[in-house]
């Protein structure tokens, strides 16, 4: 194989894992519209959510069909939500990042499913103040599978992951609930915490753990200084920072790891 042939290749693998990450992301709008609703991720296929009208498959081609429709239900001219291409082009762009570091590998689809529930979980949490179990409960599972058939951590990891995530967190929750006489971390986030240990290892939920805490405090005060609405109400879901802290994780918490152990565990 020439050099042009191999450059070709890695052109067109990256477009193929990119086109799948675009249709999975396709797939997790309908999660994510569906599913705190209490309706089938099945039946009836799509629709607009304006006019009720089903939608032809070509006009349902991830963010082409958005492009092409300019944004608008062909059928009643209602604006549809920036939010789906967007959700379709995370997952794609996840997905590739994912590939070019793990390459083809169960490492791989082990992440691509993560990434999707994660961006799923992102989205229904920001909307709702939900984590839905029929993400995070299964993902416990796929995490404890995951570390069965990858390298990428033993079972023994991922065990302890599940108990550093979700033990940590519901620590958290009842410190919280006694300090302020409130629910102060609900149990979707605990139970997003034991499916990121699963998937991550303890020591990566203790990471993910201060990213999402750093990450939560400066959006919180830029959030509340900007939004009055904010400021009254108090709605400030933890799961997304969460789902952002965790992705950070998975791509630089070895670099960190590294720096901490070399500059300050003494040889």
């Amino acid at each position: 194989m020439t050099p042009t042939d191999s450059i070709n290749l890695t052109i067109l693998t990256n477009c193929f894992v990119v086109v799948l990450g675009l249709c999975i992301g396709s797939f997790v709008n309908v999660v994510i519209y569906r599913l705190p609703r209490k309706k089938s991720l099945i039946r009836p296929g799509s629709a607009c959510p304006g006019c009720g009208q089903t939608i032809k498959w070509y006009l349902n081609i991830p963010v082409l069909s958005y492009l092409f429709l300019r944004g608008r239900c062909a059928g009643c001219g209602e604006r549809i939500s920036f939010r789906y291409p967007l959700v379709e082009m995370t997952t794609g762009i996840l997905f590739l990042l994912f590939f070019r570091q793990y390459g083809l590998s169960v490492t791989t689809i082990g992440f691509w499913l993560l990434s999707a529930a994660l961006v799923a979980v992102f989205f229904i949490d920001l909307d709702f103040k939900i984590i839905p179990d029929a993400i995070t409960l299964p993902g416990i599972v796929v995490g404890l599978v995951f570390s069965l058939v990858s390298d990428h951590q033993t079972i023994v990891s991922s065990l302890l992951g599940i108990l550093a995530g979700g033990g940590t967190f519901l620590a958290m929750g009842l410190l919280g609930q006694a300090i302020f006489k409130k629910e102060s971390l609900g149990g979707g986030d605990i139970k997003l915490a034991a499916m990121l240990g699963a998937f991550l290892g303890p020591l990566r939920v203790f990471l993910i753990f201060i990213s999402s805490a750093a990450i939560g405090l400066l959006v919180s005060i830029v959030i509340l200084t900007i939004s009055a609405r904010f400021r009254r109400e108090r709605l400030m879901p933890f799961g997304p920072f969460l789902v952002l802290a965790a992705i950070l994780v998975v791509f630089y918490g070895a670099g960190f790891v590294d720096w901490y152990w070399n500059t300050f565990i003494p040889q």
